[in-house]
């Protein structure tokens, strides 16, 4: 599940046709789409947590799909179970008030770059990618990316539970947009001078299940702990004003089509 806003941004990429005609499929998009609720935290920090609304998506078109988690990507080569293209992403901004007054404010930014998929069935999953992202203000931005793998399995009655373990990587650049704190940044906030350093930032665990509700309608359930690592885990914002260890819960009613 995603942020309001980045299905905005998503849909508005997809339909900028940075995607080739021949990707998509004359029948038109099959998938889910839905909307729910989600209590998250605010920033990759852990500074504070929210109630927001949010869409549930789940599409494929031809060789083109739109997802929450893994925002729009294309298959430009598929065989024997591997995919590999090009993708298109979301990373949430956050204005620095509250707590973090003091610190600059981040802009909601888009990540593109490519990814590799291993998934010879459709219950279980390999993935990686790497990405850069666009749109943040000076000093801001920087290389992202992901591993992990997910499966997928039924539990009785409709229910279908997965399981994702994702292991998020940042370069230093843009560790230092989201747990850097500069001189000035140090004397505003009174959160202690760090700098940042690359490597991997956090590791998450999700659950998810997804219920049949009669029909085309389902329930779709997740919750997620997000365990900050390395030079994101050192961080004085985290130490002072966040937290190591954050979690998740989301819920979205979803109608198939």
């Amino acid at each position: 599940m995603i942020r309001l806003t980045s299905s905005l941004l998503l849909a508005g990429l997809f339909s900028l046709g940075g995607w080739s005609h021949a990707a998509l499929a004359d029948e038109g998009p099959t998938g889910q789409v839905g909307a729910g609720v989600g209590y998250q935290p605010y920033d990759p920090s852990g500074s504070r947590y929210e109630v927001t609304p949010l869409p549930y998506v789940d599409l494929d078109w031809g060789n083109v799909s739109l997802s929450g988690d893994d925002g729009l990507t294309w298959d430009a080569f598929k065989a024997n179970g591997f995919s590999i293209g090009p993708f298109a992403n979301y990373v949430p901004g956050r204005d620095s008030n509250g707590s973090l007054r003091g610190l600059r404010d981040v802009p909601d930014m888009g990540v593109v770059g490519g990814f590799v998929e291993y998934a010879p069935a459709d219950f279980w999953r390999l993935f990686a990618e790497l990405g850069s992202a666009v749109g943040g203000g000076s000093g801001q931005g920087g290389l992202l990316g992901r591993l992990g793998g997910e499966l997928g399995y039924p539990l009785g009655m409709g229910i279908i539970g997965r399981s994702n373990f994702t292991a998020h990587y940042a370069d230093e650049r843009q560790a230092q947009t989201f747990f850097g704190v500069s001189a000035q940044e140090a004397q505003d906030s009174g959160i202690r001078q760090y700098h940042a350093g690359g490597g991997f930032q956090n590791v998450t665990l999700t659950q998810s299940f997804a219920i049949p509700l009669g029909g085309n309608w389902s329930l779709m359930t997740s919750a997620s702990w997000i365990h900050l690592v390395g030079s994101a885990a050192d961080s004085s914002i985290v130490k002072q004003k966040g937290d190591s260890d954050q979690g998740q819960i989301q819920t979205a009613i979803s109608y198939k089509f």
